[in-house]
Order: C-alpha cells, then sequence, then structure tokens
C-alpha cells in the first residue's frame, strides 16, 4: 500500500502483509543490537516462572518486524513521521508467527511535493490474535522518485 505515490492513497485502503516466525536468533540479536537483555528476553530458566511461563519477544522487535514486513518503496516514502497509540496487546513468543494488516485512516497535504499519510497497524499471530496495534504515519511523495542509473 505505502508502495504509491500520494495522490494513489486513499483513506480507507487496507493491506494483509505475508507471515514471518519470530526465531531465538531474531530476539538475540535484537537484545545485542539494543542492549535489553532483561531475563524475561534473554534467560529461559528465569522466564518459566514469570506469568508467561517463557521468554517473551521484545515489544520493538514486534513493532519493527510488523512494520517492516509492507515492504515500503523508498521512491515514495521519502521518512517515518511517526507513531501514535502503541500498544502490545498481548504477548508474542520465539516460535510466534505474526502477520501485519493495515488500514490508511488518516491524509493530509505536506507542501508541494509531500503528503502526510497515517495507518492504523495491527501485528497478528498465527491464533490470530491482535498482539500490537498503533498508528503510523510517514511521508510521502506526490511522485515516484527517479534516479538515472549510470550505464556503466
Amino acid at each position: 500500500m505505502m508502495n504509491l505515490p500520494y495522490g494513489e492513497l486513499s483513506i480507507g485502503q487496507k493491506k494483509c502483509s505475508h507471515g514471518r516466525t519470530i526465531t531465538e536468533t531474531d530476539v538475540v540479536n535484537f537484545c545485542g543490537l539494543t542492549g535489553n537483555w532483561l531475563e524475561i528476553h534473554s534467560n529461559a530458566e528465569f522466564s518459566k516462572s514469570s506469568m508467561y511461563g517463557q521468554r517473551v519477544v521484545q515489544g520493538g522487535l514486534v513493532f519493527v518486524i510488523g512494520n517492516a514486513m509492507f515492504g515500503f518503496d523508498s521512491a515514495v516514502v521519502e521518512a517515518f513521521y511517526g507513531v501514535d497509540k502503541l500498544r502490545f496487546l498481548k504477548p508474542t513468543f520465539i516460535n510466534d508467527t505474526i502477520h501485519a494488516e493495515s488500514e490508511i485512516i488518516a491524509k493530509r497535504d505536506k507542501g508541494d511535493k509531500h503528503g502526510i499519510v497515517t495507518a492504523q497497524l495491527w501485528v497478528v499471530n498465527q491464533r490470530n490474535e491482535k498482539v500490537l496495534s498503533c498508528e503510523f504515519t510517514l511521508l510521502i511523495r506526490r511522485e515516484r522518485l527517479i534516479v538515472e542509473r549510470n550505464p556503466e
């Protein structure tokens, strides 16, 4: 959906992504990248005594994977503009398979070359449970960016 110029997007447009299984490697890499080594994410023995009985995938990881599953087109997306109302509705566990669903809920002009588009994003697991909800906003070009390639 966010692979179209601003004028081709409309309120109510929906998209559903492909699925992706969250692996232990994803969680460990995210721990290393962010420094978030909370035991609920990184210690299987500790997590057995938690309310979930197992490790929980970091919410930030669920958000970035869920958001990126749409394969945004850099020829039309100028910038990530922000996120609002981010909520983690249910835990995501290692080996859960998630997909993302979105719906455009707002549009507004931003100068001559851009528009601002807001979409409702849900991340949904294999049990059809919504695990994440937010509104994310992008700065979208009115015209597709065309980059000349050097033929050499």
